[in-house]
């Protein structure tokens, strides 16, 4: 009997070292997960083309109590953009069109503002259009060139190839063309084309009224409790799949070979566009393309209502980091950033670490806005009259909340000043016990503060 406590004994003392001595990576995404109210998320991450982790944490659904997994399916937003600009790629090398034709070649009835426009300023946001259409209203479906057209009596905000400036409708034309030339819809042709022949079975457009297997549920933080997110009917091309880390896990390996795309489209896709001045602004094709820590990197972040998406590809490290989440609250590409860290050290994200406060009056301010706001007595004063003006008691109460909800401020620090034109933004760090998160605060030219954000550390 005492033999087998004893056994007993060891055993357990076993089982708490291995506790002890757990996966740091899995160790990390728990502790973010409950500073961030994250229900549910998953991970993939491979390396020299071997995927070293794909699991889940926490709750797919929470109703449910449905565990999230590798299998977990989650929105992932503006991360399908790289979708549709490989399925124009496709029809590239197949030389059904180029990438410097004029739109106009492709789609009818166009006004002339829009005739110069080029697929290249389409898939590169240079094209000069809006962000989003005015007819775009995410609770209506609606066909998708009945979208486009609701846009088209508005000025371009620039020339083409002026500016880089985000564009939702550009992603929308392109799968128009995509459905144009191909003679299928673009939700079609690119499962044909892509999603089918790599494996990715469950890789597919949004839908609110088809039964989708493991499908994640979205969440909200409202103040202090998860809350169901908003779940949007229209199917927007610009953010409009569904899919898994397996799947992504998968495309990955796709793209270290020309099974799909060459390499020479490859090569296109992940290189930063020229503007007309000859400058360059890191994104390609669907791809934000840039040097992480001196290393290449090649990904895009997705959001929306209950979700957040990103998929980073370290090219010359041969690393992927996928992270799915099913809350809109979180900060997915800084999570990935920091995953991909324990697997080459070299890309952990440095730390930021304080600067001279030479402006002591300013940072007074910004300490009286946040004990404002921790003490429901914000002194309006602080703002811009037309902040002061508009700034609603239950955006103050969230606020209240978010800024509390770590514990007690010990401190704050100054990290970064930086002038943009009139306005002068300053970053500081709000210091807890067990947490610290940063809060940017802009101020005018008359010392008033014109807009505020916070962001997870």
């Amino acid at each position: 009997m005492r033999r087998q406590f004893i056994l007993t004994a060891c055993l357990l003392m076993c089982v708490a070292s291995n506790r002890a001595h757990a996966d740091k990576v899995d160790d990390y995404i728990r502790v973010q997960m409950q500073r961030r109210h994250i229900p549910g998320l998953s991970l993939a991450v491979v390396k020299d083309g071997k995927v070293l982790k794909a699991k889940g944490y926490g709750l797919a659904n929470v109703e449910t109590h449905t565990p999230a997994t590798a299998e977990t399916v989650y929105k992932i937003a503006s991360v399908s953009k790289q979708f549709l600009a490989a399925g124009i790629m496709l029809l590239m090398q197949d030389g059904k069109l180029g990438l410097d034709d004029k739109i106009s070649k492709y789609l009818d009835d166009l006004p002339d503002t829009w005739k110069g426009i080029t697929i290249r300023r389409l898939l590169t946001h240079t094209s000069g259009l809006i962000r989003e259409a005015p007819g775009s209203d995410p609770y209506k479906v609606k066909p998708d060139d009945e979208v486009i057209k609701t846009a088209y009596p508005l000025p371009l905000v620039f020339a083409a190839g002026e500016k880089w400036e985000y564009s939702n409708v550009g992603y929308f034309t392109l799968a128009e063309i995509i459905h144009r030339v191909s003679g299928k819809s673009w939700s079609a042709f690119l499962t044909e084309r892509i999603f089918a022949p790599v494996g990715m079975t469950a890789t597919r457009t949004t839908t609110t009224t088809e039964v989708v297997s493991h499908r994640a549920c979205g969440y909200s933080w409202d103040d202090t409790e998860l809350v169901i997110a908003a779940n949007w009917l229209e199917l927007r091309p610009s953010g409009a799949f569904l899919s898994t880390v397996s799947d992504f896990a998968k495309w990955d390996a796709a793209l270290y070979t020309d099974n799909i795309l060459k390499s020479s489209s490859r090569d296109q896709m992940w290189t930063p566009v020229v503007l007309n001045s000859g400058a360059t602004h890191p994104y390609g094709f669907g791809w934000f393309v840039d040097d992480w820590q001196g290393h290449r990197r090649v990904y895009h972040s997705g959001g929306l209502p209950g979700f957040q998406s990103e998929f980073d590809r370290f090219i010359n490290d041969k690393l992927t980091v996928i992270v799915l989440i099913n809350t809109d609250e979180a900060d997915a590409e800084k999570l990935a950033l920091n995953v991909a860290g324990f697997y080459v050290p070299a890309l952990t994200p440095p730390v930021l670490k304080p600067i001279p406060d030479r402006e002591p009056l300013i940072t007074a301010k910004v300490k009286t806005m946040i004990d404002g706001f921790v003490g429901n007595n914000l002194d309006m004063n602080l703002f811009t009259s037309k902040v002061a003006a508009g700034y609603p008691e239950a955006a103050k109460s969230r606020m209240a909340v978010k800024l509390r909800s770590p514990g007690t401020i010990q401190s704050i620090e100054l990290i970064e000043h930086k002038d943009q034109g009139s306005d002068h933004q300053y970053r500081y760090r709000v210091i807890y016990k067990s947490d610290s998160l940063f809060f940017i605060v802009s101020f005018d030219k008359d010392g008033k503060i014109d807009g505020w954000g916070m962001e997870p550390e």
